[in-house]
């Protein structure tokens, strides 16, 4: 049994405020902060990407020249802290020519061609940065492919270390759509012993290896974003390819659904609306729908009328697919549509085209713009989110809080957060659909605008939505249980393999 604080060591490619492409970073951004709250001692590490140079933050180097090896080379890297929140310290690797990038993994014509080496890089580094400042973790907590070598090296060459030996890894997937997969003739950049780590059940995955499945098959735990993800993905389908690896772990998997961090998204005191409001008050929602049909130039005539929204990366996975087969249909049940953001150009095409054809009802927005996000949710009356898949959803938690209904799929986390409203009872807070079809999305637009033209039922699924509390806290306590069980099974059975030890380390104060 551990005496004394917990200590976990956090290790994501990204985390709100400093880097964000995704959903991931606000789960690493506010996780850590709630598991403080528990009493934990959690230290996290990320890449030091130009955004986060060119930010408005405050650092202090810690180590300089710090000795990382990368396949036979040994690199050198400095590291940087800053605190998430007073007693959260952030480490940042910096080494510019992996890191110092206009993005994080990619631009339009694809990934980077590196990001194996960036990734590994990473990943020993973290180790390195460990032992430099004998800060021993119980726990490692990682996140998607980026650290899926994470778990592999504690089961290999850092397995002996004093600072890592005995240490329990917990690997969270936040989507199965990205495994890391790289050609075999790269596997030496891994730093794993090719003949003890390159075969089924390890990390090799079709010819090539995956860095997913290292951290499926290495972790004490794997936990996805929500219980229903965790079921989906053991299925054909949605388990892309990795089903039968997660069935054969099932024991080891658990689904922990995503909090959010109400400190940002309250409309009782956010700072992008025009007027706040509360459950008790209101008021500040119609100003906030006028202000937004005003900013975007919609028919004023909207203010009594249903206003539908959507934040979201424009593509199939997120369902505008289905969005554009019924955007005509939609638009003649006599309201109107805003949508932010970007992705594919035939969607986004469509929508405008759409615009074009029905003016006054349509506000489109290319690009992400935070404030507007805020705006949009608040200004609202109807949030769509008929997702192909969806690991877990945070908008739909957000919709909820800010008064506005959801529409959604029943997949993932949006089936685990979302009941479809029952008139009868008064109970629920949204609509669901089942099937993916742009049919079963339009019947369920067409209930929620047909509610919405029954004020005092309008008012209950509002009020029903605004009353559930999806805050971190109680899936940080969920993370400490499943914590907590990880570092009781006998060390035996976590196991690791024998092969080439890490030379120690060597860093400049």
């Amino acid at each position: 049994m551990v005496k004394g604080a917990l200590n976990v060591l956090f290790l994501s490619p990204e985390v709100v405020p400093f880097a964000k492409t995704g959903g991931l970073a606000d789960v690493a951004g506010s996780l850590p902060i709630a598991l403080k709250r528990l009493g934990l001692d959690v230290r996290l590490v990320l890449p030091f990407y130009r955004i986060i140079r060119e930010g408005n933050y405050e650092f202090r180097s810690i180590l300089k020249n710090l000795e990382v090896p990368l396949g036979k080379e040994n690199l050198r890297a400095n590291v940087l802290e800053t605190q998430l929140r007073p007693g959260i310290p952030v480490y940042f690797i910096e080494r510019e020519d992996l890191y110092d990038r206009p993005n994080l993994y990619g631009n339009p014509g694809g990934d980077y061609y590196d990001n194996l080496e960036r990734f590994s890089f990473f990943a020993h580094a973290a180790f390195r940065l460990t032992e430099a400042l004998s800060f021993k973790p119980h726990v490692v907590h990682c996140h998607d492919w980026q650290t899926g070598l994470v778990p592999a090296l504690l089961k290999g060459p850092y397995g002996d270390i004093p600072t890592l030996s005995g240490v329990a890894s917990v690997f969270t997937i936040h989507n199965l759509g990205y495994q890391g997969l790289f050609p075999e003739e790269k596997f030496p950049l891994t730093g794993l012993p090719k003949t003890d780590f390159f075969h089924a059940d390890g990390l090799e995955y079709w010819g090539k290896f995956s860095l997913l499945k290292a951290g499926i098959n290495y972790s004490e735990a794997i936990t996805t974003v929500s219980p229903t993800y965790a079921k989906e993905i053991q299925t054909s389908e949605y388990g892309m390819s990795m089903e039968g690896i997660l069935r054969r772990r099932s024991a080891w998997l658990h689904g922990i659904l995503n909090g959010v961090d109400y400190t940002c998204w309250d409309p009782a005191r956010d700072s992008h609306l025009s007027a706040k409001y509360s459950p008790e008050d209101l008021v500040g929602k119609a100003r906030c729908k006028a202000s937004l049909i005003k900013q975007l130039n919609l028919d004023p005539s909207l203010a009594e009328r249903p206003l539908l929204g959507m934040i979201s990366r424009l593509d199939a996975q997120k369902g505008l697919d289905l969005l554009v087969q019924i955007l005509d249909d939609v638009l003649e049940l006599d309201i109107g549509l805003v949508v932010l953001g970007s992705g594919d150009e035939q969607i986004q095409e469509a929508i405008q085209r759409a615009a074009d054809r029905h003016p006054g009802q349509v506000g489109l927005s290319i690009g992400f713009n935070e404030p507007l996000a805020h705006e949009i949710m608040a200004g609202v009356d109807i949030f769509l989110i008929p997702s192909r898949y969806e690991p877990c959803g945070l908008t739909q938690m957000y919709a909820l809080k800010y008064g506005t209904v959801p529409v959604v799929r029943a997949t993932g986390g949006l089936d685990d957060t979302i009941n479809h409203f029952d008139a009868e009872a008064g109970t629920g807070n949204g609509f669901k659909f089942s099937r993916y079809e742009s049919k079963a999305f339009y019947a369920s637009i067409q209930e929620a605008v047909g509610l919405f033209q029954n004020a005092k039922l309008w008012k209950k699924i509002v009020a029903n939505g605004m009353r559930a509390d999806f805050s971190w806290d109680r899936s940080a306590q969920r993370y400490l249980e499943l914590y907590r069980s990880v570092m009781e099974r006998p060390a035996l059975e976590r196991g690791k393999i024998e092969g080439p030890k890490p030379n120690r380390i060597k860093a400049d104060r």
